[in-house]
């Protein structure tokens, strides 16, 4: 099993735009995709203006398919554009690649 972390920090002002666009379009686009989101989380104290979740693939095949896809999606090309019009919602992205230990609890 492959798990992707993602990061976002969020421009000033704009986690509530970014929170909208993963509930309005995102999330949708996902589960058309096949792409498994493990959970969603923002962060409360700390780097306030992040947003971090967690995906699932059985293989790395499966995810550059299923993450392939979504990231050519007319309707995800679509919605991004149009979170943009009033300027960049999210200032950077960070992604780890993760596999669990033999000893995890998720294995």
């Amino acid at each position: 099993m492959l798990y992707e972390l993602r990061v976002y920090r969020c421009m000033p002002g704009r986690k509530t735009d970014v929170l909208a666009r993963f509930r309005d379009h995102t999330m949708v686009l996902f589960r058309k995709h096949g792409v498994h989101v493990v959970g969603f989380w923002e962060t409360v104290i700390g780097e306030v203006d992040e947003i971090v979740y967690m995906t699932r693939y059985e293989t790395w095949e499966e995810r550059e398919a299923r993450w392939g896809a979504f990231q050519r999606d007319p309707e995800w090309l679509a919605a991004r554009h149009k979170s943009h019009e009033h300027g960049m919602i999210v200032e950077n992205i960070r992604t780890a690649l993760l596999r669990a230990t033999d000893f995890s609890p998720v294995v």
